[in-house]
């Protein structure tokens, strides 16, 4: 019956429309798959809405992906390459120069470390000066110090420039045992992982005692023990608390703080090293200041001796003579030691006596045999305080110290030593130069006017000659600076520098040769093997024996009879020349027997003008005291050219024995060597 309730048959299950199956949660409708799709659809709605958006997130996520996969390979890539730092010897050093002077004795060792010092033999105060200045915070980082790094970032940022640096000793080290001093990005990261490498293998002390074995001190001079020994001269374990505080302070730019450069500089650096150490809490104020008021007792070694201006040229020479070369290096050279002592010695005690109420600063001196060899080189007053080479690389004019190659070049002319020139009042080009005194003498033997220096003849022998044939004659001899051609090139207004100058003067000393001035004989590896060995010393005959005798001639009545008497060597014939330049500024006095060659220069580096210092006064009497020292076991011998009876310094003897003789022995002694020509 239509609309009658249907039956149901007992035992039948009846299922109720719009009821969950059993175990379904109420309200769920079994259609999860049609969720899932639903929420799928919604994530490409919105990548659909939003394409650039969601084309950036997706490219970012790749590129971060390959930046994770590139850091990591290039960390394993280092990792893989680095040396094990254990196969690193702890004694092993950079190669050591050792310079010899000329019997084999050692002038200096450069680039030497003398052994491997344990770190608990070093006085505790020299690691706190190391620690508070470099890196304070070594103990507790783990070989790269972010906090370093932060701190070190803002201080250069609010001072606008490098003042602190960010790497860790530990970084240091790995500088210097495996990377290039190259700045890159590459290699700051290289030295971050191979210091965090390191500090796996080593412990904390074993690193710092590495580093403070194999550090740069300056000096040429490599770990602590060496640069303690160079700047002190005692061992590292014996050094005070301020001497301490100069080696702390010395790591951070050895060149500029180093005591043999500026003790001023290093002066005020120990006083930073000091305060470092109160801040850190290593000192305290009252130790600092006690500490500050104690003298450093630098060695003055070097002052002293002077070896360092010589081993310093021999340094610049050696790139060129054997290249780069990894190993050990002995050097041979030409250097007299206890001349090269004798010759630092006199300047100083001349520039600290007579000099000094002269207004006379500083000066040099050369000394070379007759064929070039250095014997002595030394470049100012004390290498400690400026080393600077005076002797090498200051150009200066040489004012009447020039004259000789005037001289020569009019021999060569046709001139003779009593060939007749004429002193007085000259007009050249416009320009009217003077004599010194001022005076005019008339009729004048060229001896005579070059024994006592008279400007007027030298200016009409440059004219008669040429200023270029002047010029070419000096070139020969060995002048190797630019040199110009005007007339007052007469009187030495080019500028020269002593090393060439003095050796320019040897062709008169050696027959007419010209030389090579020269430091090095030999260079052999640390197995014996020759590397260098100087093949010549000539650049053979550039003055004729005839003229070369001439000009002996006139410059032996330099000495005997004119500018330069305050030189003279008793029972040696001697030669020289004396130089001034104008207001006082330069004064020289370059001379030679027929042993040796020497060359003086006095006055300042300023250019400031002395008190009436002319060659013939301060360079004269130290030439004096050098050569006296030079040939104190020599004996004596003619220069080249020169024989029989000198007229000029019998003359001179006569009239000293004229007015002061009493017959004695000695003076007739000398009267008879001249006459017979010994």
């Amino acid at each position: 019956m239509q609309g009658a309730r249907q039956s149901v048959r007992p035992g039948a299950k009846v299922e109720r429309r719009g009821e969950p199956p059993f175990g379904a949660r109420r309200g769920s409708r079994g259609n999860r798959p049609k969720a899932r799709r639903r929420r799928s659809s919604r994530l490409k709605r919105w990548a659909r809405r939003h394409p650039w958006l969601s084309l950036g997130i997706r490219y970012s996520a790749l590129a971060a992906t390959f930046g994770v996969a590139v850091i990591a390979l290039a960390a394993i890539c280092f990792v893989a390459l680095m040396p094990d730092p254990k196969s690193a010897a702890l004694d092993d050093r950079p190669p050591n120069v050792s310079v010899l002077a000329q019997d084999g004795t050692v002038l200096a060792e450069r680039g030497l470390r003398r052994g491997h010092v344990r770190l608990d033999a070093l006085p505790s105060y020299l690691v706190q000066a190391v620690l508070a200045t470099e890196d304070r915070r070594f103990y507790s980082h783990f070989g790269v110090d972010p906090l370093g790094l932060i701190r070190a970032s803002f201080r250069n940022a609010s001072s606008g420039a490098v003042v602190e640096g960010g790497s860790t000793i530990t970084q240091q080290l790995a500088k210097n045992l495996f990377l290039s001093p190259k700045r890159t990005l590459t290699r700051k990261l290289e030295e971050a992982v191979y210091a965090v490498w390191l500090e796996q293998r080593f412990s904390k002390d074993q690193i710092l005692e590495l580093y403070l074995n194999r550090v740069y001190f300056g000096g040429g001079t490599y770990g602590v023990e060496a640069a303690s020994r160079r700047y002190f001269g005692r061992p590292a374990r014996f050094v005070t608390l301020p001497q301490a505080a100069l080696l702390a302070g010395l790591l951070k730019a050895p060149s500029r703080y180093a005591p043999t450069r500026s003790v001023k500089r290093a002066g005020a650096r120990v006083d930073e090293v000091l305060d470092n150490m109160v801040e850190a809490g290593y000192l305290t104020p009252e130790q600092a200041r006690g500490a500050n008021q104690q003298p450093l007792k630098l060695s003055a070694k070097d002052d002293d001796t002077g070896y360092a201006y010589a081993v310093d040229w021999v340094a610049e020479l050696l790139p060129e003579l054997v290249g780069e070369h990894d190993g050990d290096l002995i050097v041979e050279t030409t250097i007299d030691a206890g001349l090269q002592r004798a010759s630092q010695q006199a300047l100083r005690r001349l520039l600290d006596g007579v000099g000094a109420a002269l207004a006379s600063g500083v000066g040099a001196v050369v000394v070379l045999d007759p064929f070039g060899g250095v014997k002595a080189l030394v470049g100012g007053r004390a290498y400690s305080t400026s080393p600077f080479d005076r002797a090498l690389k200051a150009q200066r004019q040489p004012g009447s110290a020039f004259k000789p190659f005037v001289y020569l070049a009019a021999l060569e002319s046709g001139y003779a030593p009593d060939s007749v020139a004429y002193d007085g009042p000259i007009t050249v080009a416009g320009w009217s130069p003077r004599n010194y005194t001022g005076n005019y003498r008339g009729k004048i033997s060229l001896r005579d006017s070059l024994a006592h220096s008279i400007n007027t003849v030298a200016v009409r022998l440059t004219a008669e000659v040429g200023p270029a044939q002047v010029v070419r004659t000096a070139r020969r001899l060995g002048i190797h600076s630019t040199l110009h051609d005007r007339p007052s090139i007469a009187l030495g207004t080019g500028e020269v520098t002593l090393l060439e100058l003095t050796g320019a003067y040897a062709p008169f000393a050696n027959g007419g040769q010209g030389v090579l001035p020269h430091i090095i004989t030999k260079v052999r590896d640390g197995d014996g093997r020759v590397l260098y060995r100087r093949q010549r010393s000539t650049t053979g005959q550039v003055a004729a024996l005839d003229h070369v005798g001439a000009m002996n001639d006139m410059l032996n009545a330099t000495i005997t009879l004119g500018t330069g008497k305050q030189a003279a060597i008793e029972g040696h014939e001697a030669g020289g020349k004396t130089g001034t330049t104008q207001s006082f500024r330069d004064a020289w006095f370059v001379g030679y027997t027929a042993h040796y060659v020497g060359g003086v220069w006095i006055g300042n580096d300023s250019g400031r003008r002395m008190k009436k210092v002319t060659g013939g006064t301060l360079p004269a009497k130290l030439w004096h005291e050098v050569m006296l020292y030079a040939h104190q076991d020599k004996t004596p011998l003619a220069l080249p050219g020169m024989r029989g009876p000198r007229l000029p310094e019998a003359v001179a003897a006569l009239r000293w024995f004229k007015s002061n003789g009493d017959g004695n022995t000695p003076l007739f002694q000398r009267v008879f060597g001249i006459f017979s020509g010994r």
